[in-house]
């Protein structure tokens, strides 16, 4: 499988999503859809199916999209089936002489429509092994409906339904590790990654996804400026902090090999991520000390466990 990264040549190719969409100025999602779509080879079809969704509203509205392959808006909870559907389809015509060439089967959704309601959907087509790529893109919350706290939104958070008062500050629950329950469906491929900072990480996982046989899943942090509450300039920034924290960790398991696939070469403390967020802004607050020194436990607990399974 030739991964060898050249940026030059990536960017070149003919964009597959195509300026003029309405995402927000320093949204995440777009990076990440953009990114991955560059991995394909210029000559490959893909299939885009992309569940109901912060992405789904600002690259869709019919009967236009920002695509420039085939796209399918699917629900919130079936992105999954979907996809996997058109794929056996595919497979149904091509044995018999009815298309030719390659093509590719890629599905877009955020944490709700992935952690959450479409779960059940997204494990049976990786149970079922059909030959697709689910990318998740993270932005910790129901962005699109009100900024609503998700299984993926993070201890603390506050959101819309996780407000900060006298009963609860903020999200009471940690982030539901979807990336590892991926790893235990024995699928043939299984990354995290980021959308800036390293561009040739989210580049060669992407590749490799969609170039591995069976079903392949992506967990990419996409930060969001209104959810988030940081200044949209402070995209980058946002992002390269959750990595050197070791809040999102860069990490991929190949057929149950687990490697690690950046080691910060100095563990920033994790109140470096937390601070520029709105949404965090309560754990600094005099008496919340101990908010902090739990998020920090918890991260540290969680990248110990992983630098064990990498032999790093």
């Amino acid at each position: 499988m030739n991964t060898v990264y050249n940026l030059k040549r990536e960017v070149e190719k003919p964009a597959r999503l195509t300026g003029g969409h309405r995402l927000c100025a320093g949204c995440g999602a777009g990076i990440v859809v953009s990114g991955v779509l560059r991995a394909l080879n210029q000559e490959d079809r893909a299939v885009v199916v992309n569940a109901t969704s912060c992405l789904e509203v600002s690259t869709f509205m019919y009967p236009y999209t920002a695509y420039m392959d085939s796209y399918i808006h699917s629900a919130f909870e079936n992105s999954a089936a979907t996809c996997s559907g058109v794929e056996a389809a595919y497979n149904a015509l091509k044995r018999r002489g009815k298309v030719e060439g390659t093509v590719k089967f890629i599905t877009f959704a955020g944490d709700g429509g992935t952690y959450d309601i479409g779960f059940q959907s997204l494990s049976g087509a990786m149970e079922r092994g059909h030959n697709m790529v689910y990318v998740c893109y993270d932005n910790e919350a129901y962005m699109n409906t009100g900024i609503q706290r998700s299984s993926s939104t993070p201890h603390f958070a506050r959101t819309t339904t996780t407000p900060i008062g006298d009963v609860q500050q903020g999200k009471k629950q940690n982030k539901k590790d979807l990336t590892e329950i991926l790893v235990a469906h024995n699928i043939p491929y299984v990354a995290q990654t980021a959308p800036i900072g390293n561009f040739r990480d989210l580049h060669t996982k992407s590749y490799k996804a969609i170039y591995t046989e069976g079903p392949c899943f992506l967990n990419v942090l996409s930060p969001c400026p209104r959810g988030w509450d940081y200044p949209m300039a402070k995209l980058s920034e946002i992002t390269k902090l959750a990595v050197d924290t070791c809040v999102w960790p860069l990490f991929e398991v190949e057929e149950g090999v687990w490697h690690l696939s950046y080691t910060p070469k100095k563990k920033l403390p994790v109140e470096d991520f937390l601070r520029p967020q709105g949404r965090f802004r309560h754990m600094f607050q005099k008496g919340n000390e101990w908010m902090i020194e739990e998020a920090q436990a918890y991260v540290d607990q969680k990248w110990e466990r992983l630098l064990e399974r990498t032999g790093a």
